[in-house]
């Protein structure tokens, strides 16, 4: 069900991306393809008859915790409970505290995503959080962040924090 993806899938992965993301939230096709060399990044997903993508989850293994970058259902597939069930393999998988970035709930969309990972395991942390750039044209973005677990203390919050501006924004 649940498997890291190969490369081949990677235009597939990219165009959900587009469809899922807004532009400040989202890589160059070109600088998001480079992180497939990264050692601490992957991504995971479920694929129709090993063609299609159904869904995908791009995760850095952060060490202490794991960093969901991206979470996309294909459109054809949504409201159907595979992206809860994708949520619960990934945990077994990853063993660890999981994080990820929620957009703050100005909106209808945006508070029924937050409800999603709560009916999933996560905690709302309403500690102020701003995603750095992604890219050099790309502007800061406010979000919230999102623990599986358990909430953050305010130092493990700034410690998550430390890391993904280091190790996933490349933004000291």
């Amino acid at each position: 069900m649940l498997k890291v993806l190969e490369q081949k899938y990677f235009d597939e992965i990219y165009a959900l991306m587009e469809k899922s993301f807004s532009a400040d939230e989202l890589r160059s096709k070109s600088e998001q393809k480079a992180l497939l060399k990264n050692p601490k990044y992957r991504i995971y997903g479920v694929t129709e008859d090993s063609a299609n993508i159904k869904a995908f989850v791009s995760v850095y293994d952060l060490g202490d915790f794991a960093f969901i970058e991206h979470f996309a259902v294909s459109p054809k597939y949504r409201n159907l409970g595979l992206g809860s069930l994708l949520l619960t393999k990934l945990k077994s998988t990853l063993k660890c505290r999981i994080c990820l970035e929620v957009e703050l709930p100005e909106n209808e969309l945006a508070k029924r995503r937050i409800r999603f990972y709560i009916r999933n395991g996560f905690f709302l942390n309403e500690y102020e959080y701003i995603q750095p750039p992604i890219s050099r044209d790309k502007q800061s973005v406010p979000l919230l962040l999102m623990s599986s677990d358990a909430p953050l203390s305010h130092e493990e919050f700034e410690n998550v924090k430390k890391i993904l501006y280091r190790e996933v924004y490349k933004h000291n």
